[in-house]
């Protein structure tokens, strides 16, 4: 499960880099996914829309059992 997700995840990285920022796939576990949002992103007042409503969305498209996604600052 954890290979198809960050596989998922390097197919909207370059888009993510485009605008200056990053993603990095930290783990998945209880059926949420969970990332850590870096450069630009971490700034951006869209950050939660960009979860929830593309990055989440291209998840669950492809794996079902995903109920969420979780931004962790570390």
């Amino acid at each position: 499960m954890e290979a198809k997700i960050k596989a998922l995840i390097e197919e909207i990285r370059p888009y993510i880099n485009m605008d200056g920022g990053d993603i990095e796939f930290i783990k998945y576990e209880d059926r949420y996914v969970y990332v850590k949002l870096k450069g630009h992103c971490l700034e951006c007042a869209g950050q939660d829309f960009t979860l929830k409503n593309y990055i989440l969305a291209m998840l669950q498209e492809e794996i079902e059992e995903i109920e969420g996604i979780i931004n962790v600052e570390l």
